[in-house]
């Protein structure tokens, strides 16, 4: 399973633990936040408050809690004020690791990012150095089972999508950032359900792990990175084969 489905599911299924929901819920207000700052607090005329505050309602945070973190970005309440920065590095076996984060201190949040990778058999590097890897497209996985891949296809295709392919047990339908929220409405009409819908760094090419130590701690790696505050996404261009992950999960 290659790096961007497969850890785009794995961490969609955390976002649903309850325990971690607060820290989830944490993440996705500054995400609103910066969003509201920068276009506005609008989700009509701001694609990318409208993305936000679409992935705040998939993890169940609250109307209210949305409502203060658009008002904050806006202005009408007090708040922090929060930057983009991207860390990129290298992992366990050599893949290559982009994490997004959103802090309110990067003196702080880069020499912790930095542990982070360390920590767990990696390392970070300069900026650019795996970026050049990556391409920023939509993401959209839909279960396979019980879904015709040919009337999908159409579909998806029809409303904008680059490509669909079967990856393990979902069909992964990849587009420019610019027809994603097309394609979302379009399977939401046709009450087609959606396993993950976002918009990611995806890899151009990917590393097959074999070992299945040096996949253990790849995911322990990228597991300890989405665990980090300040951390928003983790991307990487690893590509577990199936019977080589049942052995990690076990």
């Amino acid at each position: 399973m290659s790096g961007h489905s497969h850890w785009a599911g794995i961490k969609h299924k955390k976002a649903a633990n309850d325990a971690k929901r607060g820290k989830v819920w944490s993440k996705l207000a500054r995400f609103i936040i910066v969003a509201a700052r920068r276009g506005g607090g609008d989700p009509s005329a701001n694609l990318a408050l409208r993305y936000a505050i679409d992935k705040a309602k998939a993890a169940n945070m609250p109307k209210d809690t949305i409502e203060k973190a658009v008002k904050k970005g806006t202005g009408d309440l007090g708040g922090e004020n929060y930057e983009e920065v991207v860390y990129e590095g290298y992992g366990p076996g050599g893949v290559a690791i982009m994490v997004e984060a959103l802090t309110n201190n990067r003196h702080r949040t880069a020499p912790e990012m930095k542990k982070v990778f360390e920590r767990h058999g990696g390392s970070m590097g300069a900026a650019g150095c795996v970026g050049w890897m990556f391409s920023k497209k939509g993401l959209i996985t839909v279960g396979a089972a019980g879904i015709n891949e040919y009337e999908l296809m159409e579909i998806a295709l029809g409303a904008g999508a680059e490509d669909m392919k079967t990856n393990g047990d979902v069909f992964e339908i990849t587009c420019e950032p610019a027809a994603f929220e097309s394609i979302k409405k379009t399977l939401e009409e046709k009450n087609i359900p959606m396993n993950v819908a976002e918009i990611a760094m995806l890899p151009k090419n990917t590393v097959t792990i074999a070992d299945p130590e040096t996949a253990r701690k790849i995911v322990n790696l990228m597991e300890a990175i989405e665990d980090h505050d300040d951390a928003q996404n983790a991307y990487s261009n690893f590509d577990i084969p199936p019977e080589v992950m049942a052995k990690v999960s076990s």
